[in-house]
């Protein structure tokens, strides 16, 4: 048996119709380049814990880097609808390709587009939607994650500069970034934007080793220890924590189209596999059990499509709030990893092989169902818009 790459994306309820053709043409090319580009390396690379070579270079020549960022400072000026299509086909080829897309569209580029100075957009957004640049994005903290109000590093004013100290950890593209988008706190108190560069005395980025996820992508910390930042680098068009939470919004949509990929790809790979395994005579497929599995997965991504599609229009009309975008998040997450682990019975002992990608969607998805707000916050979001009532 050989893994079985997709040729069709599953449309039980004839949802492309709803699509423009620009949309459908977005989603097959990058639909082909994750067919040649990452398909067929991202195994040996989640297997050796190593990234994909030229990554990001890559993503920006397909236009996957901040493609809703404006023509003038780089972007293509696609619409939310667009943004979560190519999220969906980038995650079917490995969570840790849709993770860096990800990071430098909404952690990085968003902030800058919306918070930042016209200087600041004209250094920083051409050069990271081309992908010559790699961003990332300092919230979490050792002792602080779900809970970001609390966030110990904080930046003084100096006079002619600020300076900087604290940590952040569990940040993507850490050990690559060539410039980092941090959330501290000022002297009074207050949560503000500054953009860190490589090569800032006092600023490190060790790497984090020994993941069981996202394998494929670097992950690691960011630290501070009396690092200068020049004024000109605070981002001044937000302060407190709408502008961290704003920019996790717009992550957490995409994650929401992202992981219906992953599912995707685990959900076609089962079916080929039920149509050619046989057991006991007959194909694996027609058995009840299998085919109980195969549509229940088809009627989760159904549902999953409608929920990101709704939500996207929501977006492109600017009236998508947190609860809705954190229900879409939580539900579809825990939609691909149900279906990750499920398939990977179908295929019994073939399932936990490198040639198929359920052991390694599954693997990947347990982060993605934790990070961007954990699966638990989620559901004390949509709780609190339910009732008015704050559980946390």
């Amino acid at each position: 048996m050989s893994y079985y790459p997709l040729t069709s994306i599953p449309d039980y309820y004839g949802i492309d119709a709803l699509l423009t053709e620009e949309h459908k043409l977005i989603r097959q090319s990058v639909r082909d380049w994750v067919e040649s580009f990452v398909m067929p390396q991202i195994d040996q690379a989640a297997q050796n814990h190593t990234d994909l070579p030229g990554l990001m270079r890559e993503l920006g020549k397909i236009g996957a880097l901040g493609p809703y960022i404006p023509v003038e400072y780089g972007g293509s000026g696609l619409d939310q609808i667009s943004y979560g299509l190519i999220m969906q086909e980038l995650e079917r080829g490995d969570s840790a390709v849709r993770s860096a897309a990800s990071v430098q569209s909404s952690l990085v580029m968003f902030p800058i587009n919306e918070f930042g100075s016209e200087e600041q957009k004209k250094k920083y957004l051409p050069k990271l939607a081309a992908g010559e640049m790699i961003g990332s994005f300092g919230l979490t903290e050792p002792n602080h994650g779900s809970d970001p109000g609390s966030m110990e590093t904080y930046f003084k004013d100096m006079g002619d500069h600020y300076l900087l100290n604290g940590a952040k950890m569990w940040i993507t593209n850490s050990p690559l970034c060539d410039i980092a988008v941090v959330w501290a706190k000022n002297e009074e108190g207050k949560v503000q934007g500054l953009i860190v560069e490589r090569g800032m005395e006092g600023f490190t980025t060790p790497e984090t080793h020994n993941k069981w996820s996202l394998r494929a992508s670097k992950t690691g910390e960011l630290v501070f220890n009396n690092v200068k930042v020049p004024k000109e680098n605070l981002l001044p068009g937000v302060t407190g924590l709408k502008g961290p939470l704003s920019c996790l919004n717009s992550a957490r949509y995409g994650i929401s189209w992202g992981v219906i990929g992953a599912a995707i790809d685990c959900h076609c790979t089962a079916v080929q596999y039920s149509k050619e395994r046989r057991q006991f005579g007959k194909p694996i497929g027609s058995f009840q059990l299998q085919q109980k599995k195969l549509a229940e997965f088809l009627t989760e991504i159904t549902k999953a499509q409608l929920l990101c599609l709704q939500l996207g229009n929501l977006k492109n009309a600017h009236k998508a709030t947190p609860a809705q975008i954190s229900m879409a998040k939580r539900n579809n997450v825990k939609m691909a990893i149900d279906i990750a682990r499920e398939s990977r019975q179908i295929l019994g002992g073939m399932g936990i092989m490198g040639e198929f990608p359920m052991m390694r969607h599954a693997a990947n998805l347990e982060s993605v169902i934790t990070y961007e707000g954990t699966h638990d916050v989620h559901l004390l979001i949509t709780g609190l818009d339910i009732t008015g009532i704050n559980a946390f």
